[in-house]
């Protein structure tokens, strides 16, 4: 009779080995497919909201509840803040704070309340405290000095707040935005206010992102920092444009087959201007 093979028992190196292959496995899958939920809408970590330099440069990066900034020390103003709105968030009941204080988080010179007042210039916010309505934390951290530059009082209170009204439109529309606001600095005679000399900008940028139904839209905006009455779509521009100017790479954890598209033009219906 002939004898019956003996079936061989998987050595448990081999086991070991296979659960390493797939743990690494599910991690590079979960990295680059981006999970979507019943809206249509993806669910992103919150580092699509920070930009890079394109150049390199590192500033200090401060994350609070509502939102993440590059903080820069030499103009005493965030380089860009970058936050997530939903639809949802929208509906806060937050009542709007109004203490002004300097950043606990901010390492260095920076900003104090009193270099605002007399100054002539408004305390204008990068992520508008009513974008945060939906947390008292997130409210208290919307005042912080760091998340404000000085601001022209017509654009802060015309066209600028325009534009933070259309965000929470589209956020409620669409299910979420992603929203990167900051100064520009550009002038050979820059203009700085108070003691701790903050600059004042010479112009704001804001660049929108949606990703409703699978479909990835993008915007730009460009404002001088000076009154004067004008429409939202005079503003807008595309992303591209914007990261000439700024020297920043948006929404880089796209994929780039993503990116190219989305940021080189603009739809003026989908955004409502």
């Amino acid at each position: 009779m002939a004898k019956r093979k003996k079936k061989k028992t998987p050595k448990k190196g081999n086991k070991f080995t296979a659960l390493i292959i797939v743990l690494v496995a599910g991690i590079i899958i979960s990295r680059f497919i981006t999970p979507v939920t019943a809206d249509g809408n993806a669910h992103y970590s919150r580092d699509l909201c920070v930009p890079r330099f394109v150049d390199g440069t590192e500033h200090q990066i401060v994350k609070h509840d509502g939102y993440t900034l590059s903080y820069n020390n030499d103009t005493r103003n965030a380089d860009w803040v970058g936050y997530e709105l939903t639809g949802e968030e929208v509906q806060g009941v937050v009542e709007r704070g109004e203490n002004f204080e300097p950043d606990p988080l901010v390492r260095g010179p920076q900003a104090c309340d009193s270099d605002y007042k007399k100054s002539g210039w408004d305390r204008g916010h990068l992520a508008p405290a009513a974008d945060m309505k939906w947390s008292k934390k997130a409210m208290d951290e919307s005042f912080y000095l760091s998340n404000v530059s000085p601001q022209d009082k017509q654009l802060n209170r015309g066209t600028w707040k325009k534009l933070e009204e259309l965000c929470r439109d589209k956020a409620e529309l669409y299910g979420r935005v992603i929203i990167i606001a900051g100064p520009l600095f550009y002038d050979k005679k820059p203009r700085y206010i108070g003691e701790n000399r903050v600059r004042v900008p010479d112009a704001f940028f804001k660049v929108l992102l949606s990703d409703y139904r699978g479909k990835h839209r993008t915007i730009g905006f460009l404002f001088d920092n000076k009154g004067g009455k004008s429409k939202l779509k005079e503003h807008a521009t595309t992303v591209d444009r914007v990261e000439e100017l700024t020297g920043l790479d948006f929404f880089a954890q796209l994929p780039d087959s993503i990116e190219t598209g989305a940021e080189a033009s603009y739809s003026a219906a989908f955004w409502g201007i």
